[in-house]
């Protein structure tokens, strides 16, 4: 067996190391959104791997390629690591206090765009790899890994990939890109995604903008058209209006209920983190709260566009108005049945006008929160944590699970370095250093449990 206390003591002599790594990986730019970076940075990711014994591989898709990595280990089992080396773009620049792709540390932090999402974990895995390299001279079980470069974009042609290359990536389970701890220190274990289907509403009523005392009583106006499509989808008392949209919604279990009790009730939090006076549909917290977070479909309206909004007034009516729309989906929700619903509730409504673009989608998934390698991850914590590791039956937010799980036939458990404060996908994104090495702990013992079967 495995020393494990040896391979504490050699993640704690390597964090310096592991911690430079890091921020090499982190000041290589890689913003899928604006294509920027992603070649050389998945040379750097497929060089980090190299620099362990893995063969690696860089393999096309039909946008940025994805890195794949394999080494064999003592147990036939089979761990694969997913990850992506994406990042989201770092505006607004102003907002940052270190530039975003020069990595600081200060205050037992390292700040820097992706330093968390998901450049930190990436680094987890690896320096977990070190420490038992360093103590054992080999993996106790064979190790894949599988980091892509358009998580942050929906993962778009990762199902695609995953479908063409189920041999490749043939294994017994996962460990996903992401875990957290809480605000109390607790590592949390999130046994499920939702899924998404995000769209823009758009609609031109003229071919340009028209000055409102000419077109304002006789032209149509873009923004209110679209004003007026937005208002049916969704009662004044947030129930989702487009026909047969709940109908493949599951409800929670009784064991999905106990283990939302178990959680705490994060109501006050939010609160004050966010300056809420309350929350919608009259919920005021506890069990209530926790389930609708995650197990409800949701219709948001994440941004709104028309006419102009600088400063000062500009009388004109304008000719174009569009949204981003997205919905959060429950198992079994499907995204594509999701868009035709949509498009057929439009046109009821007398919207056929309202174009619909479909800018990404990923269906829901889940692992039985009882399944024995989500189970072992759980028990795996205790002795890094000093806590019991608590089980959130579902995330309220999407990846790209469900190719893992429905096509790859895998269990997936989450692990990792985040924190509430991470600051993911906003300025001053960012990563406690005794929280990485905490995470780079449980990692190796999730390697060790599982190579033992």
């Amino acid at each position: 067996m495995t020393d494990i206390k040896a391979v504490d003591a050699a993640i704690q002599g390597r964090t310096d190391q592991s911690l430079e790594e890091l921020s090499r990986l982190c000041a290589q730019p890689s913003i899928a959104a604006q294509g920027l970076g992603m070649e050389p940075c998945a040379e750097l990711v497929k060089e980090m791997l190299a620099a362990r014994g893995f063969e690696v591989q860089i393999l096309p898709t039909a946008g940025f390629p994805v890195v794949f990595a394999e080494r064999k280990g003592r147990s036939d089992r089979t761990l694969i690591f997913y990850n992506h080396y994406d990042v989201q773009p770092p505006e607004p620049l102003e907002l940052w206090e270190t530039p975003p792709f020069e990595p600081t540390i200060r205050d037992g932090k390292m700040f820097a765009r992706g330093v968390s999402d998901d450049k930190g974990h990436i680094l987890c895995r690896l320096a977990a790899i070190d420490a038992i390299l360093a103590v054992d001279g080999e993996l106790p079980c064979n190790v894949k890994f599988l980091i892509e470069g358009e998580e942050e974009i929906g993962s778009v042609n990762l199902t695609p990939f995953i479908e063409d290359h189920t041999d490749l990536l043939a294994a017994d389970a996962c460990l996903w890109e992401f875990g957290y701890v809480n605000n109390e220190g607790v590592p949390i274990q999130y046994a499920g995604l939702r899924g998404i289907c995000y769209v823009e509403l758009s609609i031109q009523t003229a071919s340009r903008d028209v000055h409102s005392g000419t077109g304002g009583s006789i032209f149509p106006n873009a923004a209110w058209r679209l004003t007026w499509a937005l208002n049916t989808l969704k009662t004044p008392d947030e129930q989702i209006r487009i026909p047969g949209f709940y109908d493949k919604v599951i409800p929670p279990t009784e064991r999905d209920l106990q283990l939302l009790e178990n959680l705490p009730d994060p109501s006050d939090e939010y609160k004050e983190r966010y300056s809420l006076q309350g929350f919608i549909k009259g919920i005021e917290g506890g069990l209530e709260l926790k389930r609708e977070a995650i197990f409800t479909p949701t219709c948001t309206i994440c941004g709104l566009t028309s006419g102009y909004q600088g400063p000062g007034s500009k009388t004109v009516l304008p000719s174009e108005a569009s949204a981003k729309v997205d919905f959060r989906l429950i198992p079994n929700q499907d995204p594509q049945e999701v868009l035709l619903q949509l498009r057929d509730h439009l046109n009821i409504e007398g919207y056929h006008d309202i174009e619909i673009t479909f800018l990404g989608g990923e269906a829901p998934a889940r692992t039985d929160p009882d399944d024995p390698f989500l189970q072992m991850v759980v028990e795996s914590a205790c002795e890094v944590y000093g806590v019991p590791m608590l089980i959130q039956p579902m995330s309220g937010g999407s990846g790209p699970n469900h190719a893992f799980i429905h096509h790859l036939k895998l269990p997936v458990a989450t692990a990792g370095v985040g924190y509430p404060d991470s600051r993911a996908h906003a300025p001053n994104e960012n990563l406690v250093i005794d929280n990485f090495i905490d995470g780079v702990k449980h990692t190796a013992r999730i390697l060790v449990n599982f190579g033992a079967g």
